[in-house]
């Protein structure tokens, strides 16, 4: 039986029982019963997904706030087919340094129980075993900590808070020269530059891509600048060589894409001696207090007078002025999904990759699985279709499939080498004739690649090493095609009412001074699916009318919203609540005429 709430809210729901295929960082299977007396914070997440790598960091600091009382517990719901293998989970894990136990539920099981519709969902559960609160996106951890704080006194008056050890058992780590390389770049003498991202630092390789010259950062995770010995990165990606005339007059020769730190480092090159150029190391979230800020850098290039920066956190390209230090929007409207067009409104998805060449500048877009390209005021795609649709097969561009590629390199023939991350292999893709064609498979998450004379030296991240690739050859592909799996919410053709739920955290309310606290926008794939009622607006709650005769689609549902402290006054603390969803539907003459996303705020029956 369920237990009435304490308080007038509606019943209690008790917690579903944790399912999936095993267990990773700990020693046991674990059930709900056994972390009985201490909060669990589940925590659905995809090692693709950027907004879930954000939330990770996020947690770190509750993690360490409430030891011995909250259990965070990551739920690994894959999105590519490729992070459905047990093995790539657990180098992820050891990637992203995640320091709690993760379940493997690659068949969606514990994701269903739980009504998960998006990466990341978080769900509190409260020392007796129920669901006390569910949150959609990332920036979240002030309001997890407040209801926490608030809920803690109540259950350490009545004995149910009793603090236990950790379940937590961290993995064995090998020790190697490279941790996780992310991209290189040829130096201009000999050798190569590696952003080693698992070391956190840079490291310098001679010509035969293994004998390590020298590193660039102490090796500890943090924001520091400094000399090469001192200096501290925090999972740096991408690196941009300033062309000779710039890099002297700016007083650097390669900018770093400082993924974690949200920040653009400089590098000189003959004394290892570094400095932030931009970013404060905190993430951008689009309200006042992101001034100086930005979110997740991931690569950098050198293209048409500036670096270009991949800002895969918010799904925008930025530029960066080295003379100047400015730092600005160049393309993207921050929502997340495939759209070409001029640059102020093209849509763009975790891009990961850059290629400068005179005239265009290609791009992997990792969560569409696409090849793309700027071209005057202009983007374009070369392959992909969208968020849910990936495989790996050669052939005509308009058939043709990549799953989640995080690099690109121009080739000197004119075509473009993308590294098909997810699919272990590197793909050509030519202009000229539109077709791609695969040059190397059996590579362990190629991230990125660099012309060596007739070959590519690929950075096979997952297998901590530089590999050459001759570019002259050629791998038969697969011919597979995947969409993503997930459960299909049937609804009503005609009127739907769609309801972002969004409740402030305790001790903060809703502000409207300065204007709209909330904003929320509707699209669809097809578009042909919304006849009416999608674009942009600022209420939470709107209604949209499907066109019943399209049949099968996505909803892309894009909802912000602020909270500020409610006492208001000096130094009062707001936040920026945020989540994309993609909602998979299916028509039907029964399906539901009411869909709730959970944003923020506790739950309810």
């Amino acid at each position: 039986m369920t237990p009435p709430a304490r308080d007038g809210r509606p019943p209690r729901v008790r917690a579903p029982e944790l399912k999936g295929r095993g267990w990773l960082n700990t020693d046991r299977e674990l059930a709900l019963a056994d972390l009985r007396g201490r909060f669990v914070l589940l925590d659905f997440w995809a090692f693709c997904c950027i907004n879930c790598l954000h939330v990770l960091d996020e947690l770190r600091p509750l993690e360490e706030k409430y030891e011995g009382e909250l259990v965070v517990i990551g739920v690994h719901s894959p999105k590519f087919v490729h992070e459905a293998d047990p093995d790539a989970l657990a180098a992820a894990v050891d990637r992203y340094d995640v320091t709690h136990p993760v379940l493997d539920d690659p068949e969606l099981l514990t994701w269903q129980a739980y009504t998960a519709r998006a990466w990341p969902t978080l769900v509190l559960v409260d020392p007796e075993g129920y669901v006390v609160a569910q949150y959609a996106g990332e920036g979240h951890a002030h309001a997890i900590d407040a209801l926490i704080a608030e809920l803690r006194e109540d259950h350490v008056q009545r004995g149910t808070l009793q603090p236990g050890d950790s379940p937590y058992v961290p993995p064995t780590v090998e020790p190697r020269e490279l941790r996780f390389p992310a991209k290189a770049i040829r130096l201009p003498g000999k050798g190569f530059l590696v952003a080693d991202a698992g070391h956190h630092c840079l490291v310098e390789v001679e010509e035969d891509a293994e004998t390590v010259v020298r590193r660039i950062g102490s090796g500890t995770r943090g924001l520091l600048d400094g000399p090469a010995d001192d200096a501290r990165f925090n999972e740096p990606n991408g690196l941009c060589a300033l062309p000779a005339e710039m890099a002297a007059e700016v007083g650097c020769d390669v900018v770093v894409a400082d993924t974690v730190n949200h920040a653009l480092r400089g590098v000189r090159l003959e004394t290892g001696e570094v400095r932030t150029l931009a970013g404060n190391g905190k993430q951008w979230f689009g309200d006042a207090s992101s001034a100086g800020s930005l979110s997740s850098p991931w690569d950098v290039t050198w293209w048409d007078g500036a670096v270009w920066v991949a800002m895969a956190g918010i799904h925008q390209l930025w530029t960066f002025d080295p003379v100047t230090g400015e730092v600005v929007a160049a393309a993207g409207t921050t929502n997340e999904g495939l759209l070409d067009g001029p640059l102020a409104d093209a849509w763009f998805a975790q891009t990961s990759g850059f290629a400068a060449t005179d005239d265009r500048l290609w791009l992997a877009d990792s969560e569409t699985s696409s090849l793309r390209w700027v071209e005057r005021e202009n983007v374009h795609t070369a392959v992909g279709t969208g968020l849910f649709d990936f495989g790996f097969r050669d052939g005509p561009a308009g058939q043709a499939l990549l799953q989640h590629p995080l690099g690109v390199t121009a080739l000197p023939d004119g075509s473009v080498a993308v590294c098909d991350t997810y699919n272990g292999a590197v793909r050509r893709y030519d202009p000229q004739t539109k077709e791609l064609s695969t040059i190397a498979v059996g590579l362990a998450e190629p991230s990125g690649a660099v012309v060596d004379g007739e070959h590519l030296v690929v950075v096979e991240s997952a297998a901590h090493r530089l590999t050459r690739v001759p570019l002259g050859s050629i791998a038969a592909a697969g011919g597979l095609a995947h969409t993503t799996s997930r459960p299909v919410t049937e609804v009503a053709g005609g009127e739907l009412e769609l309801v972002v739920a969004f409740e402030p955290p305790p001790g903060q309310k809703v502000d409207d001074r300065f204007g709209p606290p909330s904003q929320l926008v509707v699209s669809a794939t097809p578009a042909a699916l919304i006849r009416s009622g999608d674009g942009r607006g600022t209420d939470l709650t709107r209604t949209i009318t499907i066109d019943a005769g399209v049949g099968d689609g996505v909803l892309h549902i894009a909802a912000r919203a602020a909270s500020c402290d409610a006492h208001g006054g000096e130094g009062a603390a707001c936040h920026m609540h945020q989540q994309d969803w993609g909602v998979p539907v299916r028509v039907a003459e029964r399906g539901v005429q009411r869909l709730v996303l959970p944003l923020s705020g506790r739950s309810e029956a």
